[in-house]
């Protein structure tokens, strides 16, 4: 799985972990992604992988559950 929001296309940076002597070794910054059964502006319902940050702001919709 592409660790890529399909929503606003965060996805891995790259840095440094820095030990207390100051060593330098390269590291990902992942994005935290979640799949999630989004509900798309047309009304259809689709799963989704979305960063949390897309949940948590509204700009992903999670569809009204049924009630039987």
């Amino acid at each position: 799985m592409a660790k890529i929001c399909e929503h606003c296309g965060k996805k891995p940076q790259s840095g440094n972990n820095v030990s207390h002597a100051n060593n330098k070794s390269k590291r990902r910054f992942s994005p935290n992604l979640v799949k999630v059964r989004a509900q798309l502006p047309s009304g259809e319902v689709t799963t989704m992988t979305v960063c949390t940050r897309c949940l948590r702001s509204g700009a992903v919709t999670k569809p009204v559950a049924k009630t039987a």
